[in-house]
């Protein structure tokens, strides 16, 4: 018997709660949220109580509120933050807590607003959070990536379909990207997870020394960081947490050199960066850096993206995801990265988790780049894996061997 909405909205706070943030008992909690995600916002609140909380927070966010900001708010007040939002951040963390996100937003939000106003309350934003980004990048706490429907993102997604018919195929979606409508989406998840851990390791033994993908118009060589770490999967805290940080998660992960790659590489997804869609991407690199970079929609916001400061004109992270992901089986093309993510191997721009990087948690910032890595204001995920791209792996002697032919793993 199919399960109700209701019990597929409880799986989905469950698995938030205990498989995404692996909740300790007597952990406080932290939960950002749009006003419209209400509802999961709620369920979440009393699974974590269940689960053992201490105490949980939550902290509401808006779109209209935001883009009132953008569109009315006089020139040169953008660098003005709401401390007191980070803040409850780095007091979460400090105190030992748990962060979940509900991110959801309209993925055009900000597309008609002018990207100098949006850059600078980005980077002062991403300057005055670092101290807990820092702590994210390292998972020094347990913390989680989720979302759910909201009205201006279903309309977009499915631009044919009523307002009402429209949240409900987003919520079907979302319900099998993340298991939440399977029977036992508990043991989906554990099962899940293995699998993600015995890729990981693959990868880890293998120790290749760069990464070559080639599939349409891209021709492009990762160089990999000394003594790097492939992730994937649950995570550990320092303190024995085990985590998810992303539900949805379809991705094995690690860190670029960051002096190290060449070629030229094309986005085969539209991205949705700050509330602005950005779509034909094209960025060639040469020793590392970025040398040009072009986008058929957006060009301005990538353009400030890059240049937010210099380890934005680099590569943090290279992740691999086989094009038969449940998420890029739908077919579905969701403006959010959380998901299309995991639809496709992906690149980012700006900073490298430590975690990827041997003994990187510990190294100052001159040693961690010393070995490949890479830091950063700022981290964004973007898609160029397809049914097209084959994958090598390049070991030290210069030797290849296949890790991905026609965007399915062979390794």
């Amino acid at each position: 018997m199919p399960l109700t909405f209701d019990e597929k909205l409880q799986n989905y706070a469950r698995l938030a709660v205990r498989v995404g943030l692996g909740l300790r008992e007597g952990q406080r909690v932290l939960i950002q949220a749009p006003v419209d995600t209400a509802p999961l916002a709620r369920a979440v609140v009393r699974e974590a109580y269940a689960a053992g909380a201490s105490f949980v927070d939550v902290r509401w966010d808006d779109d209209d509120v935001q883009l009132a900001r953008f569109q009315l708010a006089p020139d040169g007040t953008f660098d003005t933050l709401s401390r007191w939002r980070v803040d409850a951040e780095i007091e979460t963390a400090n105190a030992g807590g748990a962060v979940l996100a509900i991110r959801a937003t309209n993925p055009n939000l900000l597309g008609d607003v002018d990207a100098v106003r949006v850059s600078t309350h980005q980077k002062a934003l991403a300057a005055y959070r670092k101290p807990y980004t820092e702590q994210v990048m390292t998972n020094r706490l347990n913390w989680n990536l989720i979302s759910a429907p909201i009205p201006a993102w279903a309309e977009v997604m499915f631009p044919d379909a009523s307002a009402d018919e429209a949240m409900d195929k987003q919520w079907d979606a979302i319900f099998a990207a993340t298991r939440a409508d399977q029977p036992d989406p508990m043991q989906a998840w554990q099962e899940h997870l293995a699998n993600l851990k015995r890729r990981r390791e693959v990868l880890n033994a293998k120790q290749f020394s760069a990464l070559h993908f080639r599939g349409g118009e891209t021709d492009l060589t990762v160089g990999l960081a000394d003594g790097h770490i492939w992730g994937g999967g649950a995570a550990d805290t320092p303190g024995g947490i085990t985590f998810t940080a992303n539900i949805p998660t379809e991705e094995v992960w690690t860190a670029p050199h960051r002096e190290r790659v060449d070629g030229m590489v094309v986005g085969t997804k539209p991205l949705s960066y700050s509330g602005t869609l950005l779509d034909g991407i094209r960025i060639t690199f040469k020793d590392g850096r970025i040398t040009e970079a072009t986008a058929s929609k957006g060009q301005a916001t990538l353009d400030r993206m890059i240049d937010t400061d210099e380890g934005s004109h680099r590569l943090g992270e290279v992740a691999l995801v086989p094009h038969s992901s449940p998420i890029s089986k739908s077919g579905l093309l969701f403006l959010n990265t959380l998901y299309d993510e995991n639809a496709a191997s992906h690149i980012a721009i700006g900073s490298a988790y430590r975690n990827n990087v041997a003994g990187g948690v510990d190294m100052n910032v001159e040693d961690f780049n010393a070995k490949g890595g890479n830091d950063s204001l700022t981290h964004v995920d973007w898609m160029i894996g397809s049914n097209e791209m084959d994958v090598d792996g390049i070991l030290k002697d210069g030797s290849r061997e296949p890790v991905m032919r026609a965007g399915e793993f062979v390794i």
